[in-house]
């Protein structure tokens, strides 16, 4: 056995940590979740340091936050001159396998399912993932003929089955493969579910019937009108209102359907005998609002869209059914991993190292987690752009636009329905969180710029370049 301990990484798309059943949703049907959270660490204050699908991708695989990396909205391709967490994989003597969704790689806004957008090629698009790779860019339809992936050719692989379903079956014959091996072993698996569309066609009716008794209502802080700072992705009309309850009950039939996906991938790890010495990590990319604050979906810093499921399992390392509630983020997860994994980080890595506090073991950890908006969900569009700082108690945010400042205390308002930041008793508070926030941007060169900043100065025809202008737009004073 390799004294190299073996990660398995599965993360969702979209689900919110507070649809799951061990945060307390009694309408969740998720066991295998919950007893995983029972063997775990429970991460319960990680969050989403970029709620969109792409941006926290890339933060995810290069450890450096989005003005970092460039990758400010969906459908732009990521630059692949990046130390990312799968190089130091390989050059530690790991077998990698990635599995499902990409989302790093087309620089065509729609058109998402022509292989010159699906097919990630072979080589540095694939960020040091260069062994088994079965992915697709994007694409959120989980049945035939939009369920697909690709291996080494544009040529599309269709599932036979619910996409979820048979992603998980390739993670299986993967680990029953590398559980063979003389390496030890690196499983990311990214699953599409529970990410719209919300229709009874997207997800298996026998999931579906579950809830079929199940009332859903509007969440406490829904608002009837549209966010003014949302971008068109988060607004919604009066007839998605009318829907919003129905959305919900799909979004739990396909978490539902995930959780015995990962019911599934966690006996085949005991079965394989790989228990022992696997890190499995189950976590999502980031959450979704269904009305709540007048918004439809993510790209935003409230609760629902930042707060995620984040659990390790590390047998005989991590007491299980702990908390850690250490404000850790997207950033910190390839420097904690590469740690615990016995692996060097590079030194260009902008998170910070939290294997101490997971492990119980003390030591730094951050003093609160830098959250970013750049702009439109997928589209170079001004004003939309935000900066968040959140704490074990407070979220402070101010939007580009109009400088709005808003402050939350999550303990006392977890629906955040009371802006405190023009209340003099909490004054110190707020300036406290501005002064914390600005160090951490100036830290990491984040100037709060206009997403077209970075359509002018970073990008080419939605091609990320390799070098950038310096910044000099609009700074936080």
């Amino acid at each position: 056995m390799s004294k190299h301990p073996n990660l398995v990484y599965v993360f969702a798309d979209q689900l919110r940590l507070s649809s799951c059943g061990y945060s307390g949703d009694q309408k969740a049907k998720t066991p295998n979740i919950d007893r995983l959270a029972a063997e775990s660490v429970d991460l319960c204050n990680a969050v989403s340091g970029h709620p969109v699908c792409a941006p926290y991708r890339a933060t995810l695989f290069t450890g450096k936050y989005t003005t970092s990396t460039g990758m400010v909205i969906n459908e732009i391709r990521m630059n692949p001159d990046h130390r990312c967490i799968a190089h130091e994989l390989h050059d530690g003597g790991y077998e990698t396998a990635y599995i499902g969704k990409w989302h790093l790689y087309a620089n065509e806004w729609g058109n998402h399912e022509d292989s010159k957008n699906s097919y990630i090629p072979a080589g540095p698009d694939r960020l040091g993932f260069d062994d088994f790779f079965a992915a697709y860019n994007f694409h959120h339809e989980y049945y035939k003929p939009h369920a697909y992936y690709h291996l080494n050719s544009p040529e599309k692989i269709f599932f036979d089955k619910y996409e979820p379903d048979g992603q998980t079956d390739l993670a299986i014959e993967q680990l029953e493969r590398l559980s063979k091996g003389e390496k030890p072993f690196a499983l990311f698996l990214s699953l599409g579910t529970p990410h719209d569309p919300w229709v009874p066609e997207n997800v298996p009716p026998e999931y579906l019937e579950k809830f079929k008794d199940v009332e859903f209502s509007l969440p406490p802080n829904y608002l009837p009108d549209n966010d003014p700072h949302a971008d068109d992705w988060a607004k919604l009309s009066e007839k998605e209102r009318a829907e919003l309850t129905e959305w919900i009950r799909v979004y739990y039939a396909m978490t539902a359907n995930l959780d015995d996906n990962i019911g599934r991938l966690m006996q085949a790890v005991d079965d394989l005998d790989l228990r022992e010495n696997t890190i499995f990590v189950f976590t999502s990319d980031h959450g979704e609002l269904f009305g709540a604050h007048g918004r439809r979906a993510k790209n935003i810093f409230y609760e629902e869209a930042v707060r995620v499921p984040f659990l390790i399992r590390w047998p005989g390392h991590i007491q299980p059914g702990t908390k850690c509630d250490a404000c850790v983020n997207t950033v910190d997860l390839m420097p904690t991993l590469l740690s615990m994994l016995d692996l060097p980080c590079p030194k260009e890595v902008e998170g910070m190292d939290v294997s101490g506090p997971i492990l119980g073991k003390g030591g730094q950890e951050p003093d609160g987690a830098l959250m970013m908006g750049t702009g439109a969900t997928a589209d170079w569009r001004d004003g939309n752009e935000w900066r968040a700082f959140r704490t074990k108690q407070y979220t402070y945010a101010i939007f580009r636009s109009d400088r709005q400042e808003l402050l939350f205390d999550n303990l006392s308002d977890p629906y955040q329905m009371h802006n405190l930041a023009d209340d003099p008793s909490y004054q110190n508070v707020l300036e406290e969180l501005q002064s914390r926030m600005k160090a951490h941007m100036d830290l990491v060169n984040d100037h709060f710029d206009a997403c077209t900043y970075y359509r002018d100065h970073w990008t080419r025809d939605r091609l990320i370049l390799k070098t950038a202008t310096l910044h000099t737009d609009l700074k936080l004073d």
